[in-house]
């Protein structure tokens, strides 16, 4: 395992793709040195919560043996907000100020355990548990739809629920196949075949 606080190991690739809030983070980008030279451009890592809104995180690189480093304290990401992000690499030509975008991609942050009142368990599971709830209370006398006071509600069918519960649950189990392919264990993806 590479010590995840030393610049030489540190990952060189794409940014995290699951972050935990508090956590330090470094990654480096050796393969772009060639096409954006670090005397006549810079980069910086761009990211926005799903939903948008004014949560946003910036994390600008800077130059260490030859290369893009990209580095957050655990300070910074303590301020984190947990949830989905979607990211942009963006590369400015220092000499003119144009800038690009030359990647794009995703990363969740998710609450330190070490919080108290965190909650460990991912979105997936958790609307699981909020749809499943919802279902057992479906039969006792529910309605679809009422107007209070001018104002229109209408609730989910049961099939609805029964669908949304469905996904959720195939995105909880590509969650669970992700974390024991991480960990090097049996996904069950493989098909053993015998002749």
């Amino acid at each position: 395992m590479a010590n995840r606080f030393d610049i030489d190991e540190a990952p060189d690739g794409q940014a995290p793709e699951t972050i935990i809030i508090g956590d330090y983070l470094l990654w480096k980008r050796t393969d772009l040195i060639s096409d954006y030279p670090l005397a006549t451009h810079s980069m910086e890592y761009v990211a926005r919560i799903t939903g948008g809104g004014s949560t946003e995180i910036k994390v600008a690189a800077t130059e260490s043996n030859g290369t893009y480093v990209f580095e957050v304290d655990s300070a910074t990401s303590a301020g984190y907000i947990a949830g989905f992000y979607h990211w942009q690499l963006e590369v400015t030509e220092t000499a003119s100020g144009n800038r690009v975008v030359i990647e794009r991609g995703t990363f969740t942050a998710i609450e330190d355990l070490d919080i108290n009142g965190a909650d460990p368990r991912s979105h997936a599971e958790i609307m699981i548990t909020k749809i499943e709830s919802l279902l057992q209370g479906k039969g006792d006398a529910d309605v679809s739809s009422y107007s209070i006071q001018g104002r229109s509600l209408t609730k989910l069918s049961y099939q609805e629920l029964i669908q949304a519960r469905d996904y959720f649950r195939k995105e909880y189990a590509k969650e669970r196949q992700k974390e024991r392919a991480d960990a090097g264990e049996n996904t069950g993806a493989t098909i053993l075949v015998r002749f």
